[in-house]
């Protein structure tokens, strides 16, 4: 009799032996759930294969990119005819003009853009120019906002707003992180001492305005109001970390949706990615133009990449910006990614377990609670062991969503009703184990 191998894991003790962990970015790992990862062979649509060709439904969409899903026949033919021409040249290209040329077109805050290969480069960049065009020294950033694995940004709050940061990963030495300040996002007080305490002397501010790695958390509208006042009045430089909303939660990103609520509203300085690629790497930070002119070959601020601009990414790019825009998209997106909150909303209460979610154009997330979180202690109150269970029970009943309790999920064109509702209906089943 022939017994059935589990593919997966043993493809992951193989990786264990080349590769740290067996993963090449730590949350893949599935050591916050347990259990072993799922190795992907192949994508479609909204689904994904495992090395056991067991399908799932994708809401992690490659963390966000896939916003059409896989595969999509537009962006596949844009991709293929880009292969044909090269790879990559170390030179200009006429696509990288014409990508800048449709981000700027849908995000008017910026008038010029550099486009880079990782959202953490485009996070890091943003900040070396911040403090290049101001002069000064200081950063803001909050507890539960992640703008990649940049040194200056792997920090957790100090001991009160006096001090500064101290470092959250082995590696970074003190002297690094003393210009960061790390505070609660959402709370309103604190953010105005700081600025009272370190006003002068602090080159930017940086947020995430939808959080996505502590779930999926919104920055208030008084909040970020407040941010914009505080920059302004003390020649600070706003950055919105958009690299996970950009065009994910509207086509003109998070800024567009505060915008709503906030007349005239702008942050100084934008970094994107993810969608921006197409599932490529390609990320980008851009501004108004005296600001971007600080950089290198114009000004004294250095940023360079090999890859920047890389011909088959941005043709990847490009195709996808161009499909988000045709009419209806986003409404549909929206409709969709609220019906998977509502859905599984009702499939909870019904089984008389704690819940509650949000969503914003396509991206989502949801908590073991009754009540939405406002930042980064709250959400660390999850129950993690109910979640883990949550998790492994979807993940058994073919729907793939982050193994992680502090990430967001994400809903792509290519899911149909059909798929939202078995999803609901999946976790409806897990829901009657918890109750228990």
């Amino acid at each position: 009799m022939t017994q059935n191998i589990d593919h997966n894991h043993t493809l992951f003790e193989r990786a264990k032996r080349v590769i740290p962990g067996g993963v090449n970015s730590p949350v893949r790992a599935f050591k916050a759930v347990g259990g072993t990862p799922r190795f992907i062979q192949r994508a479609q649509g909204a689904y994904m294969w495992d090395a056991n060709d067991q399908r799932y439904i994708d809401y992690i969409g490659s963390w966000g990119p896939m916003i059409l899903g896989h595969g999509h026949p537009a962006v596949l033919k844009a991709v293929q005819d880009a292969a044909l021409e090269g790879f990559s040249f170390g030179a200009p290209t006429e696509r990288e003009v014409e990508l800048a040329e449709e981000i700027l077109k849908l995000m008017p805050s910026m008038d010029m853009v550099r486009l880079v290969s990782s959202g953490t480069e485009a996070a890091m960049s943003a900040i070396r120019l911040a403090r290049g065009a101001t002069g000064r020294s200081k950063l803001i950033k909050f507890e539960g906002c992640y703008h990649g694995h940049a040194d200056a940004l792997l920090v957790k709050a100090g001991s009160g707003l006096a001090t500064f940061g101290n470092a959250t990963s082995a590696g970074v030495p003190p002297e690094v992180v003393q210009h960061t300040l790390v505070l609660e996002y959402n709370h309103i007080g604190q953010l105005e001492e700081a600025f009272a305490l370190h006003g002068d002397s602090i080159a930017c501010l940086m947020i995430e305005p939808i959080a996505g790695n502590m779930n999926f958390v919104r920055a208030s509208v008084p909040f970020v109001k407040r941010c914009r006042e505080l920059c302004t009045q003390y020649g600070t430089l706003l950055v919105f970390d958009e690299v996970m909303n950009g065009f994910r939660v509207a086509l003109g990103g998070a800024q567009s949706v505060y915008a709503r609520d906030i007349p005239g509203f702008e942050p100084d300085i934008t970094v994107m990615g993810k969608v921006i690629g197409g599932g490529m790497p390609l990320a980008a930070f851009g501004a108004k133009r005296a600001v971007m002119e600080h950089l290198a070959p114009l000004g004294a601020v250095y940023q360079a990449g090999t890859l920047s601009g890389n011909p088959v990414a941005t043709a990847c790019g490009l195709a996808t910006l161009r499909e988000i825009q045709k009419p209806g998209f986003f409404e549909d997106l929206s409709r969709k990614t609220r019906l998977l909150v509502d859905g599984l909303t009702r499939a909870a209460h019904s089984e008389g377990v704690s819940f509650c979610g949000d969503s914003e154009g396509g991206m989502f997330g949801f908590f073991l609670f009754d009540v939405l979180p406002q930042n980064y202690p709250t959400v660390m109150k999850t129950d993690s062991a109910r979640f883990n269970q949550l998790f492994h029970g979807l993940l058994d009943g073919g729907v793939y969503i982050a193994p992680a309790l502090y990430e967001a999920g994400f809903v792509s064109a290519a899911h149909t009703d059909d798929d939202i509702a078995a999803t609901v209906a999946v976790a409806h089943q897990v829901f009657k184990s918890l109750s228990k």
